[in-house]
């Protein structure tokens, strides 16, 4: 549980089956169902369908299943060997999953709690019983996430300024409209500024500024100067519903917000569910290297297969989307957007213990901190851990500049920074870890960075259009498409289920 390449050698096409059978998520698929989905294709096999979607993330497999659920046939082609996208479970043994990637749902992310109803993955609550840990200037407190500022931590230095400046940035957000941003009345006013510069503009307590940037390192994997103010105050806006608007408190708190639920048998297990109604329209490990379309239909070229089929949805981050090969050549406009669309920098890091043992302490494993490299931690323990039941899990979020100066480190120095922060946080039994794993996912091939794609200043103003704009006949789905939860899951799932629409509507 010391490296990755550990961990990715259980995620195989065979591994990808027999993990979902230990969780119990296949046990109505039939068997030769679940070999099918896991079978790779000869390479130079040629399908045809009516639909072919190029990603099998959350965003992909919801398309490809509103497809196949309206009677129409559909292939997905995707580069790894595994579904799930940015959302990836780390198996401990024992039935027991952790989670490398997206973790947790919330309030008013109804459509991936939808579909996970539908599918019969269930969700508990994370565990917030007792104080968060906040660490500044070398000092560690303690307090409630009941209070006024919710799961950020009440600064006497920096809490008049961070009540202000959120209550600011709401407001802000109700003039940005979710289907267009760059529609807004002062957008050319805020595609000026970066979120740094206003924070600036906007504070004079340097505590304040330090929370700003231990906020965004987590939540975009980007620092203060690479956010457009735009950007940030559009993702504001997307952390609700059709019926409430969003808020920056439901973004980042727990309590009612954005990560009061986890899925029971981790977050891929909605995705391996979606994979193994499709089947073998799922094909693994093919790289889409080229797309093709003229007035008859679109061809897509990956290394395992060609599918040629009506229509296309291509269901990667706008910066992957970008690296295939378009013939005829995209309009420019959408190149120039994806080219200015690059992901955020984060790494996920966990620490595996015998028990949750912070719980007998009133502690929540919730953690921030203004100093890294870890400015964020969450308790990730199964469902049925308890004080004197384990395992025990604690997983921190490292990003933006962090993330950089974590990279250059050796696996050995990485972990003891992470486990000496967690000891600073929960004290000296943090220190007894029984295993350690991370993920860096701007070293992963297919991925990039995470959690999110990021525009940069002037490129929503400029090309934000193209982001949705299908071409011809493919279209464009993933989290960074969506109106509402851009960023989440439920992004994910809309964005799917915003394509399927829309190839419906084609075919």
């Amino acid at each position: 549980m010391t490296d990755n390449d550990t961990d990715r050698s259980r995620l195989t096409r065979r591994g990808f089956v027999a993990g979902t059978l230990a969780t119990g998520a296949a046990a109505a698929v039939p068997p030769a169902a679940q070999a099918a989905a896991a079978r790779s294709t000869p390479a130079g096999h040629t399908r045809r369908a009516d639909v072919v979607v190029v990603g099998a993330g959350f965003a992909g497999l919801t398309a490809a299943r509103q497809v196949a659920h309206a009677g129409h046939s559909v292939v997905v082609v995707e580069a790894r060997d595994r579904v799930g996208g940015r959302v990836w479970n780390h198996h401990l043994g024992g039935g027991v999953v952790s989670e490398r990637g997206g973790t947790f749902v919330g309030p008013t992310q109804d459509r991936v709690l939808a579909l996970a109803q539908q599918l019969g993955v269930h969700k508990f609550d994370t565990y917030d019983t007792g104080m968060d840990v906040y660490y500044a200037d070398g000092q560690r407190s303690t307090y409630s996430d009941t209070g006024l500022l919710g799961t950020a931590p009440p600064d006497p230095q920096a809490m008049t300024e961070t009540i202000v400046n959120v209550e600011r940035l709401d407001q802000m957000s109700t003039q940005v409209p979710v289907n267009a941003p760059w529609e807004a009345v002062n957008a050319a006013e805020w595609e000026g500024y970066t979120l740094d510069r206003w924070i600036d503009e906007n504070s004079r307590t340097p505590h304040f500024r330090q929370l700003v940037h231990t906020a965004t390192r987590p939540i975009f994997g980007a620092e203060p100067r690479e956010l457009s103010l735009l950007f940030v105050l559009f993702y504001i806006a997307s952390s609700g519903n059709e019926k409430n608007p969003g808020t920056f408190e439901r973004n980042f708190d727990t309590r009612n917000g954005g990560q009061m639920w986890r899925f029971v048998g981790g977050s891929q297990l909605v995705a391996i569910k979606m994979a193994h109604q499709l089947g073998s329209r799922v094909v693994l490990d093919s790289p889409v290297r080229r797309i093709e379309q003229n007035g008859r239909g679109v061809t897509v070229v990956s290394d395992r297969v060609t599918v040629r089929a009506k229509r296309a949805i291509v269901a990667v981050p706008p910066a992957l989307a970008g690296r295939i090969d378009y013939e005829p050549l995209l309009p420019f406009e959408r190149d120039q957007l994806t080219q200015r669309y690059g992901q955020g920098t984060l790494t996920k890091v966990a620490a595996v213990y015998d028990r949750p043992f912070w719980r007998e302490a009133g502690l929540t494993g919730t953690a921030v901190s203004l100093t890294g490299p870890v400015t964020a931690t969450f308790d990730d323990s199964p469902p049925q851990a308890s004080s004197k039941r384990g395992p025990g899990i604690i997983f921190g979020f490292v990003g933006g500049d962090d993330a950089r100066a974590h990279a250059r480190l050796s696996m050995s120095a990485r972990r003891a920074a992470v486990l000496n922060q967690f000891v600073a946080f929960f004290g000296p039994k943090a220190k007894q870890a029984r295993g350690y794993f991370e993920t860096s996912w701007s070293g992963e091939r297919w991925t990039r960075g995470c959690p999110v794609g990021i525009p940069s200043t002037g490129a929503l103003l400029a090309y934000g259009p193209w982001l949705r704009k299908p071409i011809g006949r493919i279209h464009w789905a993933g989290t960074e498409t969506s109106n509402f939860w851009n960023g989440y899951m439920d992004g994910a799932v809309r964005s799917g289920e915003r394509a399927a629409a829309e190839v419906l509507r084609g075919l």
